[in-house]
């Protein structure tokens, strides 16, 4: 559980280096925005690199470590994208999520 919280919070902070400046901070020099985005990034970097040392440490393997990171990052974009940026769901989100939740089971699967 330490692993998926830590990654949880790992990827709100990615998603904000890579995505805050596309509402509102398009006005911004591109360098600034890459050093503030790097500066959130750092962050992120605190919560990733622990989560994957205590998960591989638990018996996950460097694959289910990453399919999960990208399950939760897909789920905290999603937000992101409908909560910051405005822009709506569609139903090629949820079969894209879906499809990546099949990834996620079949690393899991007889573990």
């Amino acid at each position: 559980m330490p692993t998926i919280l830590l990654l949880i919070v790992s990827n709100l902070f990615m998603t904000t280096a890579w995505y805050w400046h596309l509402k509102g901070g398009m006005e911004k020099p591109l360098l600034a925005v890459i050093l503030i985005s790097w500066g959130i990034a750092f962050v992120e970097y605190c919560f990733a690199v622990p989560a994957n040392r205590i998960g591989y440490a638990h018996g996950w393997s460097a694959g289910q470590l990453k399919i999960v990171q990208e399950a939760i990052a897909l789920l905290i974009f999603g937000g992101f994208m409908v909560l910051v940026l405005g822009e709506p769901l569609h139903w090629r989100h949820a079969a894209a999520f879906l499809c990546l939740m099949g990834a996620v089971a079949f690393l899991f699967v007889g573990r």
